[in-house]
């Protein structure tokens, strides 16, 4: 099992930047795919990025792909998500999931349900 703890949140004007940062303790970072999800006020939580163990393959929900950059430094146990051109319907709590099975190492996870260990979420609040 790892403990996985969100930062970086907050509350932005339209337009803004942040960037959030996932860190890892306890289990094997470096050997798990990991993923961002988020949830907004009413609706199902989403899988919204997702990288490789080795960050070799990443992938993206198409709403987010090309303002959202997902990354990892596995020394650190850290992963990120820099999020730029924020829009008010990325509003959310952000979660940072991890995958412990074995993947290969360009394996990405797309499923909700194969996600083992999930972070408290931190909130994102763009404002228009």
């Amino acid at each position: 099992q790892v403990q996985l703890v969100e930062s970086g949140g907050g509350l932005v004007q339209a337009g803004g930047s942040l960037r959030l940062s996932c860190t890892a303790s306890g289990g094997f970072f470096g050997n798990y795919a990991m993923g961002w999800f988020r949830q907004a006020p009413g609706k199902k939580r989403e899988l919204i990025a997702a990288i490789s163990w080795s960050g070799e393959a990443t992938h993206y929900e198409p709403s987010v792909q090309g303002r959202f950059i997902i990354s990892r430094a596995n020394a650190k146990k850290t992963m990120f998500l820099q999020m730029n051109d924020l829009k008010a319907e990325d509003t959310a709590v952000y979660y940072c999931a991890a995958d412990t099975a074995p993947t290969a190492s360009y394996t990405v996870v797309v499923g909700e349900g194969l996600y083992d260990d999930w972070g408290q979420g931190t909130q994102v609040t763009v404002s228009s």
